[in-house]
């Protein structure tokens, strides 16, 4: 997608052609400023991998159903998902290293609340309140590399994907190891390991405070609760639902579910058109691209959650093996997130983004199909590993989209609005797969997963490129475009 610009912005287009802008000299160094943030996601990313491989010992430990324990993916992927956009508002009046600080202690709090927790009950609430803390850290690192010049944003932003990425991968081989060796709740209480991290933050801290967003002004500041409430109902009810066969969800209860996601629906509906300014800015939806991207994001990391639920599970009953050996075996897979994290900048500078996204989406579907289909630990790891391209590279690139799509002044709103979509597809995932796997065959859930990311690709492909300028701060704001 090509986009003209105005005068004074970072470049409008993630493809090559014709001579680069300018760069500021004074902006900070993309990979210096990259390798710092990737260190300090870590911890949060390897929540998401351990617990995958040590799902089997907690249900055998807790006595629940292997599909109750989804939740404690989902719950994560959930409110981290909820805690982007109010974290992106949050930006408006606090500078990304307070976010990071905020941010850090609930992810360890939680994490060490999860680790202790007796009840899958109260594993779950741990896991939700580290979720919520990883989202709002996960926004503030991403405000801090979005506000740096674009080739040095994308740079920052390859190596922060590809550090989520072979955490989130290698936290198999972790939390196998953990696991075998500690206990799950060892695993589960891994997070906590960010808050001595965050020490090391700390040189760049200038780098930190600078989140680029433009303007500051009151409306902006201001939190809509009742807008941020009924997202959050409508999230909520949506993983409930697809999950409420797998842990036997009574029947009124999950009509009270549907009922109470169908009002949030129609009151997010209401919220948009009597409330411009909302929690979700009408601007910011109406900005052409913005949906499609978030759509895309969350289809892929969809895909890649819903294998990475279901693989260690999938080698354990191949091999006859345990969850140490189950994370050995999907290394290879993490690792292939390096290689997507470092390809991905070639390929913005010779592809628009919605090719780029195509192809890293085409990935996931593939990946998806292989574990579905092919039996044996080979298939699943090659199956494994063209998902973690498609999720490692897809959050580098619509990352990087994100700010081009809206004026400058509403950046950090639309990065916590895409990065909420992308983390609620992230959820998605595993609760299809574990509500699937109760009614028909895991082959037959997986292969049905693999309709997401499909749609993510055509979506992408129907894209064109545009000639559509940025909008401007003062023409946009209160009104939908």
């Amino acid at each position: 997608m090509s986009l003209h610009t105005r005068q004074g912005t970072t470049p409008q287009t993630i493809r090559s052609g014709g001579a680069p802008a300018p760069e500021r000299t004074d902006a900070p160094d993309g990979r210096r400023l990259g390798l710092t943030l990737g260190m300090l996601v870590l911890p949060m990313y390897v929540a998401l991998g351990a617990p995958s491989v040590a799902l089997p010992a907690i249900g055998r430990a807790l006595a629940v159903p292997f599909g109750a324990t989804a939740w404690i993916l989902a719950a994560w992927s959930l409110t981290s998902a909820l805690a982007m956009p109010v974290a992106g508002r949050l930006l408006v009046r606090w500078s990304p290293f307070q976010v990071l600080v905020a941010g850090v202690v609930a992810l360890a709090a939680g994490s060490a609340l999860a680790g202790a927790g007796p009840t899958l009950s109260v594993v779950i609430v741990g896991r939700l309140i580290g979720g919520a803390g990883a989202g709002a850290t996960v926004i503030a690192v991403f405000a801090a590399a979005t506000a740096l010049p674009r080739r040095q944003r994308i740079r920052a932003l390859g190596i922060i994907a590809a550090a989520s990425a072979t955490a989130s991968g290698c936290g198999t081989l972790l939390g196998g190891a953990v696991t075998a060796w500690l206990g799950w709740r060892a695993v589960l209480a891994i997070p906590v390991l960010a808050l001595p991290l965050l020490l090391a933050a700390l040189p760049s801290r200038r780098a930190l405070t600078r989140s680029g967003s433009g303007e500051r002004n009151g409306s902006t500041g201001r939190l809509d609760i009742v807008g941020a409430a009924v997202l959050s109902v409508l999230a909520g009810s949506l993983i409930t639902l697809l999950q409420a066969h797998s842990v036997g969800l009574p029947a009124p209860v999950t009509l009270v579910v549907a009922a109470a996601g169908v009002l949030a629906a129609v009151g997010l509906w209401w919220r948009l058109r009597s409330t411009p300014e909302g929690f979700v800015p009408r601007r910011v939806i109406a900005a052409r691209g913005f949906l499609a991207a978030g759509l895309v994001g969350g289809t892929v990391f969809a895909g890649y959650y819903g294998v990475l639920f279901r693989a260690p599970s999938l080698i354990e009953q191949a091999t006859g093996g345990g969850p140490l050996e189950a994370g050995v075996l999907l290394v290879p897979a993490a690792a292939c997130s390096v290689l997507a994290g470092r390809l991905v900048g070639t390929l913005t500078d010779r592809f628009t983004g919605w090719q780029v996204s195509a192809g890293l989406a085409a990935l996931t579907v593939v990946g998806v199909l292989v574990v579905a289909v092919f039996n044996g630990p080979i298939p699943i790891v090659v199956g494994t590993a063209l998902t973690v391209c498609g999720f490692a590279g897809a959050q580098a690139v619509l990352v990087s989209l994100a700010p081009d799509l809206v004026a400058a002044d509403d950046r950090d709103t639309a990065q916590g609005l895409l990065n909420f979509m992308n983390a609620l597809g992230g959820g998605i995932g595993p609760a299809a797969v574990a509500g699937l796997s109760g009614i028909v065959p895991v082959p037959v859930a997986l292969a049905a997963l693999a309709a997401l990311p499909l749609a993510g690709l055509v979506l992408s492909l129907t894209r064109r490129p545009t000639a559509d300028r940025r909008p401007q701060p003062d023409a946009t704001r209160g009104s939908p475009r």
